[in-house]
């Protein structure tokens, strides 16, 4: 008699990424879908999913001497014979179970963006003072960590500052909210400079990302989610780099960009931005592992 396949119920379903509770660990699949100002698009990009999972794997591998982190394998061949299929392939990593920190550690190594707004409006970027006279798109003497609080889907994050981020910790970990908070922001600058010194030496400029992290059974700090990948950072072209405008980018701004330039899109794009942006997350996932993409 055939053995029937376990089937798993999603855990979890976000904006992107849907989780699967497998017993002792997580498997996270990323899908085609793409999400911009807390909306999700109506269309799908096709392979998104996986380059966002193989550039994940690239980057946690990357700094597994800086920090440990919550990935098993990538090969659905190690997960049960449910994710064994093209839907899954690919796309899918298979992961510690964590106790996530309920807090985005955003790190910006240059001015754009919101910072850019907030700074030409107040010399301030989430409250912290920045020196006079930076042009939009300038390298900052020092990154700056800026935490968030995580919304859920349809709520926007608030940015909060370093010591609220102690508070929103201590809450839910008592007599731990500090020591957590000053070791994801030290991890947080500490991952972002030398991957953000690798991807120069291949062209690419990070010009900010945000990393999530959790505890492990063992209540060690350990980053979990996403990593470096174009849904969760700026990435820009080095060649051509130019402070005091904004620049043309590998990530998800091609399509914020375009939502901005059409408000009554109803969040569909068309056809030639979504093979633009898939275009522009190969390319990226190119040079900075020096690989061409394959599907799995």
């Amino acid at each position: 008699m055939d053995k029937i396949m376990e089937k798993f119920e999603l855990l979890y379903e976000g904006k992107v990424r849907e989780v699967y509770d497998i017993g002792d660990k997580l498997v996270i699949s990323a899908t085609d879908r793409i999400s911009a100002f807390d909306h999700i698009l109506k269309n799908v990009v096709t392979d998104k999913g996986a380059i966002l999972t193989q550039m994940s794997k690239f980057w946690f591998d990357f700094t597994k001497d800086v920090i440990p982190n919550h990935m098993v394998s990538v090969d659905v061949n190690d997960m049960p014979e449910f994710f064994r299929n093209d839907k899954y392939a690919g796309r899918s990593m298979m992961c510690k179970k964590l106790t996530m920190l309920p807090i985005e550690c955003i790190v910006r190594g240059y001015i754009t963006g919101s910072g850019w707004a907030s700074y030409k409006d107040n010399g301030t970027v989430c409250g912290i003072k920045l020196p006079e006279g930076l042009q939009e798109s300038e390298k900052l003497p020092e990154p700056i960590y800026t935490p968030s609080t995580k919304a859920e889907i349809g709520d926007h994050d608030e940015n909060i500052s370093f010591e609220k981020s102690i508070d929103v910790l201590e809450k839910k970990f008592p007599g731990k909210g500090e020591e957590y908070a000053t070791k994801i922001k030290d991890a947080t600058i500490a991952i972002y400079k030398k991957c953000a010194e690798y991807a120069l030496s291949k062209g690419i400029i990070i010009a900010d990302t945000k990393f999530e992290f959790g505890l492990d059974e063992n209540g060690e700090v350990v980053i979990g989610d996403e990593m470096l990948t174009p849904d969760s950072s700026r990435f820009w072209p080095l060649e051509g780099y130019k402070p005091g405008q904004g620049q043309p980018s590998y990530d998800k701004q091609f399509v914020r960009d375009w939502l901005k330039s059409n408000p009554d899109s109803d969040y569909l794009l068309p056809e030639d931005i979504i093979e633009k942006t898939v275009e522009k997350y190969k390319e990226a996932y190119k040079l900075l592992t020096g690989e061409e993409f394959k599907r799995a």
